[in-house]
């Protein structure tokens, strides 16, 4: 098959469209997993009787299973239970669930990374448990994970191309439409590689830039 210029450049719209709901989508998943995955690291740090070892428990499951799999028991499986959503709400909850358990773990990472001596300097000026978070565990903790967050963003950009296989028209989809309905393949998923590329090696640059910036100097 020979490249073909003039249709090439005639789906590029098509696809930009796919492209913004595949941002759209990263975006608001990775909301929900910074918050959601604070929320299970605190916990658990916390050790709160069942509870903790509960959403330990989630971590696991969630790192263990495929997203694929994921996706498709939330859209495939769990409207027989009355949970029904559309393809892109199902795919953010999806992408935020996943990644949210990576996110713990990181959150985790972080917290534990904290001195020693801040927690024992919190106590001894009797601070409130939520000032000790808020105010001195949390800002250090979340400094130095937010590398590694960014790096967690550019792959959930990518790993958003298997929620076509839910229908959701993000960029990959959108790639594969054009090739079934004109029968071309090699231009709308060149271009949709692409378009991959142009977003996510910039972004990997600037989190790499950032990770530099941030590490602790001697």
């Amino acid at each position: 098959m020979i490249w073909d210029q003039s249709f090439a450049l005639s789906i590029i719209p098509q696809l930009l469209e796919g492209l913004q709901v595949t941002v759209q989508i990263t975006l608001l998943g990775f909301a929900i997993a910074v918050v959601l995955g604070l929320v299970v690291a605190v916990i658990r740090r916390l050790e709160i009787p069942v509870l903790s070892r509960v959403l330990g428990g989630y971590v696991q499951f969630v790192r263990g299973t495929p997203l694929l799999v994921q996706a498709y028991t939330a859209f495939f499986v769990l409207p027989a239970y009355g949970l029904r959503f559309s393809a892109v709400v199902t795919g953010v909850i999806v992408m935020g669930v996943n990644y949210s358990a990576y996110c713990a773990e990181v959150y985790r990472a972080g917290i534990q990374d904290v001195p020693r001596g801040q927690w024992e300097a919190a106590t001894a000026l009797s601070l409130p448990a939520h000032s000790t978070w808020a105010r001195v565990i949390l800002p250090q903790a979340i400094r130095s994970v937010v590398p590694v967050l960014g790096n967690y963003l550019v792959q959930m950009f990518k790993d958003s191309a298997v929620l076509s296989a839910i229908t959701v028209f993000e960029l990959l989809n959108a790639a594969q439409s054009i090739g079934s309905s004109n029968f071309r393949y090699l231009e709308p998923l060149t271009l949709a590689g692409l378009l991959f590329f142009l977003v996510s090696f910039p972004a990997s640059h600037f989190f790499r830039t950032l990770e530099r910036r941030l590490a602790p100097t001697h």
